[in-house]
């Protein structure tokens, strides 16, 4: 095992096991955690034991992360509740507030039992975009009001910490407002601030205080910055770690995204968030950060507590969450739902 300080990259690996190859990468002191896909997952039992083998890779261990947020968006399927879209809640929310308040609280229970169970520290969630035209976010998001996102946000990130998971909310700034994938193209919103702040940026001006994370959107506001907010100082340390006085872990998005190219090369990618002031940064294919890691000749600054302090804590193993009676409600709760 190394003992080696975690750095600020976050990785994506191939394969459903740890191969000469992956122990490599992973072992590289700039790295500071992992990021699973469906490509790595086959079963819970596969799955425990592949987190079990990361985790006892390097000491403090690594940061194991998914997105497991319901929906289309859902990397653990098979032998795991299949969760509906957090859009459902919101629209149960119009007729029924306190019900879809429960329910959001009992999602957040169940994704999050079921992923620290299989040994995964954090799932990216909750998302807290608005749902206003963007191709990409659509039912990922509670709703298109921000006030209807806040409180069911709120209630969601109860769940998620009450079940020992820490929450991270995306995309800061907002990424709904705009109809690009982030993906696959540039994205602009030409929005004046004051539009922004009065829509989009609510949620995490509201639930700032309980977020343990913030993903940043890959997204240019030009009419506050010239480049995406990942790589902004202005969004970064000017409003995010100024004005909402936010003393979480910044995530940047994954950097292989397209709309995370207009910084250039990955080099130029990595240093240009880190300065702007993300805390980690996410590679997630593996070739492009074995090829980013393999040309690496400075060092990176490590990560200090940012990723050792989201850490998840799991209640039980795999087995154990089923046979809970807490889990065995919630879990029927959701599935006899009319979603």
């Amino acid at each position: 095992m190394y003992n080696i300080t975690l750095g600020p990259i976050l990785t994506g690996i191939g394969g459903q096991h740890l191969g000469p190859a992956e122990r490599e990468l992973l072992q590289h002191p700039a790295v500071g955690g992992v990021v699973l896909f469906s490509r790595n997952i086959a079963s819970p039992e596969q799955l425990s034991a592949f987190t079990a083998e990361i985790h006892d890779l390097r000491a403090p261990r690594l940061l194991i992360a998914v997105d497991q947020e319901g929906g289309r968006v859902q990397r653990l399927q098979r032998g795991y509740t299949r969760l509906p879209p957090l859009a459902k809640l919101g629209q149960i929310f119009e007729n029924d507030p306190e019900h879809a308040l429960a329910l959001a609280y009992q999602h957040a229970r169940v994704m999050a039992g079921e992923v620290l169970s299989v040994g995964i520290d954090v799932s990216f969630a909750p998302v807290l975009d608005l749902d206003r035209g963007s191709h990409v976010i659509g039912d990922r998001s509670f709703h298109s009001n921000h006030k209807v996102v806040s409180a069911l946000g709120a209630r969601y990130i109860d769940g998620m910490q009450a079940a020992g998971m820490c929450a991270t909310g995306k995309h800061f700034p907002g990424h709904g407002s705009v109809m690009a994938d982030s993906h696959t193209d540039d994205v602009f919103d030409d929005r004046g601030l004051a539009d922004i702040r009065e829509h989009d940026l609510q949620p995490f001006v509201k639930l700032a205080p309980v977020l343990d994370a913030v993903m940043m959107a890959h997204v240019c506001y030009t009419e506050v910055d010239a480049f995406p907010a990942g790589y902004s100082k202005s969004w970064l340390q000017d409003i995010l770690r100024g004005e909402l006085d936010y003393h979480g872990t910044v995530f940047s998005d994954d950097l292989d995204m397209q709309a995370a190219c207009s910084k250039g090369i990955m080099h130029e990618r990595v240093w240009s968030a880190l300065d702007a002031g993300c805390d980690a940064v996410l590679i997630c294919d593996p070739e492009s950060a074995r090829s980013y890691l393999g040309s690496l000749q400075e060092l990176l600054p490590h990560s200090g507590d940012y990723l050792t302090r989201l850490h998840g804590n799991p209640a039980a193993d795999y087995s154990g969450l089923q046979s809970t009676a807490a889990w065995q409600k919630w879990n029927s709760i959701l599935e006899q739902q009319d979603f």
